[in-house]
């Protein structure tokens, strides 16, 4: 039986805020005690993670003296030595402290906007600190409740302003880091700007130091739109713009649930991983998800177990399919290559244009072809199911 156990060249990863989520929600209060960043650092190097990332208050809390800072820092850096982990990303919380209450770079306070550009600055400096290769921006309260509070066009100027900003920090600090933008269409507001991938790839063109900025797509928060996370990575993918991804799981049409990764959607998670591997992505795969407010710390490892052990299931039944002769005989039929077509396609000529003008097409027989979807489909399941 193989026993699934996650490798460090896997990049498995999570953050504090992830196995330290103590299990609040809006109805009830914490339902776990409190770990400190140095334990929840040997937590995770105990159930075999690769990595562990922060926000600049899951390490150091908003009003500590620079002192404790300093302690906090040096437990930290211990716990990391002892286990092997390293930190591949780090963040900045511009979400939970009332100053934030509508938005950071958006706020229409301008001390809020510059409060929010001190605080980013030095959590970018104690990133570089712990070595994060990658910096994510999500804006959690980027965003409204009425469109009458807010121009969206100048909150797009806003947003641009300070990504500018912080790509000329980091050239300026000479820090080996790339920028992310995690894009989520809403709660905690109820509309987030740049709600999708796609908007933030587009948002990134218009950048100063575009080569700078990627994307960190999280599968909860495109999900709970209804839309179909894999398709957002791919496009993210070939616009070589995804340096990182957040995996977790979620219902549609629900709140951020943060579950389990694979624990919902077995299926669409296979063609997630399936998608990942294929392609050689080699970034982290960062499990952004929460144990069930059920489970005591017992149960927080079990999760974060879980998270793992379902991708490398998953990565090994996406091998299976690429080996399966059935699946890949009835793929070569379905994407099966006539060389007459294969001539007048592709990069424009007038000769091209002209032969393709010219030829025809019994629109009755090619539709009345059945393209064998259901199948292949089934095929699918069979194998994930542990039938082939």
């Amino acid at each position: 039986m193989t026993t699934y156990q996650p490798k460090p060249e896997h990049k498995f990863t999570f953050g504090l805020w992830t196995v330290g989520n103590r299990g609040r929600d809006p109805f009830g209060a914490e339902v776990r005690g409190t770990k400190t960043p140095a334990e929840l650092v040997y937590l995770l190097g105990e159930v075999g993670a690769y990595g562990v990332n922060f926000h600049d208050n899951d390490l150091i809390p908003i009003d500590a003296t620079p002192a404790e800072a300093e302690t906090i820092k040096n437990s930290f850096r211990k716990a990391l030595k002892d286990t092997g982990l390293v930190v591949p990303m780090a963040t900045t919380n511009l979400f939970f402290d009332p100053i934030f209450k509508d938005g950071a770079f958006t706020s229409n306070d301008p001390k809020v906007r510059a409060y929010a550009m001190q605080k980013t600055m030095n959590a970018i400096d104690l990133g570089a600190e712990f070595g994060a290769k990658i910096y994510d921006f999500w804006g959690g309260r980027e965003g409204v409740e009425t469109d009458s509070s807010k121009n969206p066009v100048d909150a797009i100027k806003r947003n641009r302003e300070a990504m500018n900003f912080f790509c000329e920090y980091v050239l300026d600090k000479k820090y080996d880091m790339k920028i992310v933008l995690e894009a989520k269409p809403n709660e905690p507001r109820a509309d987030i700007y740049n709600a999708t991938t796609g908007h933030m790839l587009a948002f990134i063109a218009t950048l100063d130091h575009p080569e700078m900025v990627g994307v960190n797509p999280e599968l909860a928060h495109e999900t709970m739109a209804g839309l179909n996370f894999m398709h957002n990575v791919a496009q993210a993918w070939e616009a070589g713009k995804l340096f990182h991804i957040d995996l977790n799981d979620q219902y549609p049409g629900r709140y951020d649930q943060d579950l389990r990764f694979g624990s919902r959607d077995i299926k669409a998670a296979f063609y997630l991983v399936k998608f990942l591997e294929d392609v050689g992505y080699d970034g982290s795969r960062h499990f952004d998800a929460h144990a069930y407010r059920t489970e005591d710390f017992e149960g927080v490892k079990d999760f974060a177990r879980g998270c793992m052990r379902t991708y490398l299931m998953l990565k090994e039944k996406a091998s299976q399919f690429n080996k399966d002769s059935e699946i890949q005989a009835l793929l070569a039929e379905i994407n099966a290559v006539d060389p007459m077509f294969a001539s007048v396609t592709g990069k424009y000529s007038a000769e091209k244009a002209k032969a393709l003008k010219a030829m025809n097409f019994d629109r009755v027989k090619i539709a009345s072809r059945g393209l064998k979807y259901e199948r292949l489909d089934q095929l699918t399941i069979d194998l994930i199911l542990g039938d082939r």
